[in-house]
């Protein structure tokens, strides 16, 4: 089979991050319609056991907000949220820990398995992956700030990397659900965001990639020509108080900051729609998507 003009030259241009990036270790966030398409599913995927082959060392951190609601939903549990946040009871969590460690994560194993990668599934209760404190909520009122307390969701208190770097040395592919384990043994329900944020953080990780469902971030997102290809903190800070970043995307930026201020050299917000952005963004002079950096 012949190789085209236009293929060789991409082989080309990856060659040096080829090279610079062997060895380095790579947070992925996999959430959003991404993960809903199952075709889509397998590219990113397949993005991601193509790391690990280039001698990267991928690290998976997943969402599944969708399948808790929908295993809520047929258990005739209404799902409640306050600042974003799900409102987790006992049952709620416990829901959660289904849909998200014995379901969505056996998944994307058993995808990343039959693709070739050696892919382990883990949670934030394998030992002691992710300590976790109860969150407690802001809510805006009368121009005070009240703290309320939202059930079993939480915040990372320590990521503890011996496991994950005991898995990347011999390998394998840590896929991590994003659920913590509290003081007394109880389970956190976690934004992932969160968690991908201080498990960049705290393995000092040459990039996190956060997908999304947009290209990046807008100073102002109703005009594309606003497109921001890099963000620093004191920018981050400026449009999440103008509201030009809100919603899902506060998270994800507060993620990133999370990930640098740990000791993560490069964070990315790029769109998980897109077939092979994991690629274009690390094997490519251009990338895409938004970085946010320190300064």
């Amino acid at each position: 089979m012949q190789i085209k003009n236009n293929e060789m030259n991409i082989l080309v241009e990856a060659l040096p991050y080829l090279s610079a990036f062997k060895g380095k270790t790579v947070v992925v966030k996999y959430g959003g319609n991404a993960m809903l398409n199952d075709d889509l599913k397998n590219k990113v995927l397949e993005d991601i056991v193509f790391l690990r082959c280039a001698g990267m060392r991928p690290v998976v951190v997943h969402g599944g907000g969708p399948e808790i609601t929908a295993m809520l939903k047929a258990a005739g549990k209404k799902s409640e949220f306050i600042s974003g946040l799900r409102v987790t009871d006992k049952e709620t969590v416990e829901i959660a820990e289904l849909a998200l460690v014995g379901k969505t994560n056996t998944d994307l194993v058993r995808r990343l398995n039959m693709l070739g990668g050696k892919a382990i599934g883990l949670n934030g209760k394998d030992a002691k992956l992710i300590e976790a404190r109860k969150h407690l909520a802001d809510v805006y009122e009368n121009g005070q700030v009240n703290l309320v307390d939202i059930g079993f969701v939480g915040t990372v208190e320590k990521v503890n990397t011996d496991l994950i770097n005991l898995l990347l040395e011999n390998d394998y592919i840590p896929v991590i659900a994003p659920t913590g384990i509290g003081p007394d043994g109880e389970t956190y329900n976690i934004n992932a965001d969160s968690v991908a944020g201080e498990v960049a953080g705290a393995l000092k990780a040459e990039k996190l990639l956060m997908l999304t469902d947009v290209r990046g971030i807008y100073e102002d997102h109703k005009d594309e020509s606003t497109f921001l290809s890099t963000l620093t903190f004191e920018k981050a800070q400026e449009l999440i108080v103008k509201g030009s970043i809100d919603g899902g995307m506060i998270p994800k930026v507060k993620a990133c900051i999370s990930a640098l201020s740990g000791g993560a050299v490069k964070t990315h917000i790029i769109d998980g729609r897109q077939e092979h952005s994991i690629l274009q963004e690390i094997f490519s002079d251009e990338g895409v998507g938004t970085e946010v950096v320190r300064d």
